[in-house]
């Protein structure tokens, strides 16, 4: 029997933890800033495509464990915070939409898991506005990343810029729903 962290579905998730040394390690090469972009953009999104991979490759493989249940959540926080990072870096983003999208992570993180501790984890299960915001989220970071312009006047870094604060705008709104739904066992466990 093959051990839950040597399935393909979770090697395919630590990828996305593998990756980030390697695209922040790209914009400190001597490469030229626009194939650095190129780089570090390719990277993110092949990346990022193995967290939808790893999801379908566990149900068609029968291969799901509550190891790759936890693990995949956490690759795709540290994916997207240490690329926040790197724009903020880079001044192709606001450290405050930074601040925001990293917080609620954690805040929602923390929710979660003591909503699981209470057995109370169905109030908080993934909605609708959190699929959006990491929707806005995952295209806006590589339009950032390349921050240049394609197909004869698409500039990328405006669009991410709008993208990202989209994002910002829906990762605080799905935080209030979270925590709205959370509140009624919160104010049971406090009472």
């Amino acid at each position: 029997m093959t051990p839950m962290f040597m399935t393909i579905p979770t090697l395919m998730t630590c990828t996305r933890i593998v990756a980030i040394p390697l695209i922040v390690g790209v914009f400190y090469t001597p490469l030229e800033p626009a194939t650095r972009n190129l780089i570090a953009t390719l990277m993110f999104i092949v990346f990022a495509a193995t967290d939808w991979l790893d999801g379908y490759l566990a149900r068609k493989l029968d291969q799901t464990s509550a190891f790759g249940a936890f693990l995949d959540p956490v690759a795709d926080k540290f994916l997207v915070c240490a690329s926040l990072l790197v724009l903020v870096h880079l001044q192709r983003t606001d450290v405050f939409v930074a601040l925001i999208i990293i917080g609620r992570e954690i805040a929602i993180s923390a929710l979660r898991e003591w909503m699981a501790h209470i057995g109370a984890s169905k109030s908080v299960a993934v909605h609708m506005l959190g699929k959006l915001k990491t929707t806005a989220q995952m295209v806006a970071i590589p339009f950032l990343l390349y921050d240049g312009v394609l197909f004869r006047g698409f500039d990328t870094g405006v669009w991410g810029q709008g993208l990202i604060w989209i994002a910002a705008v829906l990762t605080v709104w799905s935080m209030v729903y979270y925590l709205q739904k959370a509140l009624p066992e919160i104010r049971a466990r406090i009472s």
